[in-house]
């Protein structure tokens, strides 16, 4: 819990110096939504998952996600890898039913060597479903992508 709150007391020192720092454009780092079943409960279940579909480590990858629309907003989910190996892929959270319903946005932050990453990754509402499922890289499995 301690390395957590320097690490966001240093992304907030960031955030307020942001506008002096160059912050990298990500590539080939996406978060997907895939459709799988639950083997204990037999459910389809949608999970989303960050992919690191590059040739280096991430490391202290940080990761917000809330759903929201006009009306509602749920309460944001924080999680945090320690590190995200390359060409690798790593489970965030399960997705309820009712926030496919909603904008589902996921702010990554990660480091990458000595330099900061960081991006939004947003699901606009009703677009996790199965008429949108494509190969998702690196999982071999069928999902929603956004690069």
């Amino acid at each position: 819990m301690i390395i957590l709150i320097h690490i966001l007391s240093r992304l907030f020192i960031f955030a307020l110096m942001k506008k002096d720092i160059k912050i990298p454009e990500v590539k080939d780092v996406h978060v997907a939504v895939v459709q799988e079943e639950h083997q204990e409960y037999k459910t389809q279940d949608w999970n989303a998952y960050i992919i690191n579909n590059s040739d280096e480590d991430l490391e202290t990858v940080l990761i917000v996600s809330q759903g929201y629309n006009d009306k509602k907003i749920t309460p944001p989910m924080r999680h945090t890898l320690k590190l995200l190996p390359a060409r690798s892929y790593a489970k965030i959270e399960y997705l309820q039913e009712k926030v496919l319903e909603l904008n589902n946005e996921f702010k990554i932050t990660f480091f990458k060597g000595n330099k900061m990453y960081d991006k939004s990754y947003l699901f606009r509402k009703n677009t996790i479903n199965t008429k949108a499922l494509q190969t998702v890289p690196l999982m071999q499995l069928k999902g929603v992508l956004v690069k």
